[in-house]
């Protein structure tokens, strides 16, 4: 299957079903979805934002288009779906446009957004679409699900690494310092490196360090918080067993109170029988 074989099922059934378990519409909650990676690019990754350029690859309705340009960004946005195209909202329509990612595009820009797209791609036109936007940019924002199978359009679901490797090819890495997690987890921002390759090795390396310093003290305080548990367990356990020791004892001292209750109940019975005894007998005398 081609992409534009794929592009016929980015229809209305895609859109209400496909993209999460809200259906993707222009609606408060994606718009503010994509208000808020925006705001997050144009503080972070667009120093001027007015006037800098931004295409969205894979725009679909072109939300984030809208919430790019709301702020000042010159913002586009392309995609394969003709449907998709046309729910653009009308004012944001003439900066969207039919188009596959693998073609060139009509200029270069200060930044290509690629948004969970290209594994909605097979992978040969995918790592077109890779050597594309390298062409346009010295900066990309990307993100592509390694996870969920279950999508029928997913056709291209791959490892971060697949992508790493990828644009490395084309001598873009990943910006190890830059937190794009704002987008999803698994986002990335790739970057074109002209330094020696010694130096992107050291930024790896250092942070591939802080990264396993982190989760080797992580596993040490996991491996004590376990044996901390573990000792308090036991002392539960111990206090437990003390506990069902006393409440035996408390039954058998309440067994042992009903034995003496119905002893003195017995001798104050034989002591009133005595005493009718000894009336009796001073009545007899008398």
């Amino acid at each position: 299957m081609d992409s534009l074989e794929a592009a016929r099922l980015f229809d209305a059934y895609y859109y209400a079903h496909g993209c999460g378990p809200i259906p993707y519409q222009h609606n408060d909650t994606w718009m503010s979805f994509f208000r808020g990676v925006s705001g997050q690019i144009v503080s972070e990754m667009l120093p001027q934002a007015r006037g800098a350029s931004v295409l969205d690859a894979g725009c679909a309705w072109g939300f984030l288009v809208e919430a790019l340009r709301e702020r000042d960004v010159q913002a586009y946005g392309i995609d394969i779906s003709e449907y998709a195209i046309q729910n653009v909202q009308p004012e944001i329509r003439p900066y969207c446009w039919i188009g596959s990612i693998t073609e060139a595009f009509p200029q270069r820009y200060d930044l290509i957004t690629c948004i969970e797209v290209l594994e909605h791609i097979p992978a040969q036109d995918a790592r077109r679409a890779v050597e594309n936007l390298c062409r346009h940019t010295d900066d990309i924002l990307f993100s592509s699900s390694p996870f969920d199978y279950k999508e029928v359009t997913h056709f291209n679901v791959q490892p971060p690494e697949h992508w790493a490797e990828l644009f490395a090819k084309q001598g873009f890495y990943r910006d190890v310092d830059f937190d794009a997690t704002f987008l999803t987890s698994w986002a990335v921002r790739y970057r074109r490196r002209s330094e020696p390759l010694a130096r992107v090795v050291r930024d790896y390396e250092r942070r591939y360090f802080l990264l396993w310093k982190e989760n080797s003290d992580l596993r040490s305080l996991s491996i004590e918080m376990r044996d901390r548990l573990a000792g308090l367990d036991q002392n539960l356990h111990a206090l437990k067993e003390q506990l069902a020791e006393k409440e035996q004892s408390v039954v058998q001292l309440q067994g042992t109170s009903s034995d003496l209750h119905r002893k003195l109940a017995e001798l104050s019975e034989e002591l009133d029988e005595l005493r009718r005894q000894l009336a009796n007998a001073f009545s007899t005398r008398s």
